[in-house]
């Protein structure tokens, strides 16, 4: 099943309705991975969206208003399960899960094979897949009891191209894996699930790796973490969230679907046709 075109002026009438039905209360998010980078950029586009925020992260710092800064090591199983009662006790309800937490090893962009690369790359397998089980296992009863949510996975091409080496792509693939079999066992609750491909993030440690000039030429491709968290804000506001559950979607592709530009009014380019196609799961369930 394929995305079903929306338009931004229905897209917006329904957001209006479902907006004004839920004002008594503030919609609460949690992002993992939010110390720096794409967690922290979507977790600031969140509150600027009207979203109480909880960010984890082991060095994860106070955003400020609407942001909950809640230092969390991922791979501490309940380190992660005191986050989730703490939001439960906290704020009673929990309405979308960005599943962004990974370890990034300085040697990933390392063009070795992975045999001559630190095995420590394989710990995205822990923090990066494991991570978003665990985590996604803790929200799955508090997005249930609200009656709608949304566990969106960050992800990239690496799902389907080489990228990076096998555990990067392994870690890709396996979290739009999961995106796709949560929604098998999400159905009819109205809860959904969503892989979402990032294209090229301008984070602060990309910016650092190159120069202004290099940077200016290739401005047009790339996209902010901020520009992610509108996305998933809109993707979760969409009325027909529940036709595309359990998908891989591509966060350029979405962003023109619902009128979404990047800083400066920027349109970043879907990088669809030069790495591949999302998967598209088998239907065939066996239970």
């Amino acid at each position: 099943m394929r995305w079903r075109p929306v338009s931004c002026t229905s897209f917006r009438t329904n957001w209006a309705w479902h907006h004004n039905g839920m004002s008594a209360e503030k919609r609460v998010a949690v992002v993992t991975g939010a110390s720096r980078g794409a967690g922290k950029g979507i977790a600031a586009a969140l509150v600027a969206d009207g979203w109480t925020v909880y960010l984890t992260g082991r060095t994860v710092t106070d955003p400020g208003d609407g942001g909950i800064a809640v230092p969390v090591d991922h791979r501490d199983d309940d380190a992660v399960a005191a986050l989730f009662a703490r939001v439960a006790d906290e704020s009673g309800r929990l309405d979308l899960l960005v599943n962004n937490a990974a370890v990034v090893h300085d040697n990933l962009v390392d063009p070795k094979p992975f045999w001559e690369k630190p095995i420590g790359l394989g710990d995205v397998l822990d923090v990066g897949l494991r991570s978003a089980y665990v985590a996604s296992w803790h929200a799955a009863p508090l997005l249930v009891a609200q009656g709608r949510g949304l566990i969106a996975f960050t992800s990239s091409p690496g799902g389907v191209c080489y990228m990076h080496g096998p555990a990067y792509g392994a870690q890709k693939a396996g979290v739009d894996k999961m995106a796709a079999d949560m929604a098998v066992d999400f159905h009819g609750t109205g809860v959904s699930t969503l892989s979402i491909w990032m294209g090229i993030l301008l984070t602060d440690k990309f910016k650092q790796a190159f120069d202004a000039e290099t940077l200016a030429k290739a401005a047009g491709n790339f996209e902010t973490p901020e520009f992610i968290g509108h996305v998933i804000n809109a993707l979760y506001q969409d009325p027909d969230l529940e036709g595309i559950s359990g998908q891989t979607v591509i966060a350029a592709e979405e962003a023109q679907r619902y009128g979404i530009t990047d800083v400066d009014g920027r349109t970043p380019p879907s990088h669809r046709a030069m790495l591949g196609d999302p998967r598209v799961p088998s239907e065939v369930v066996v239970r």
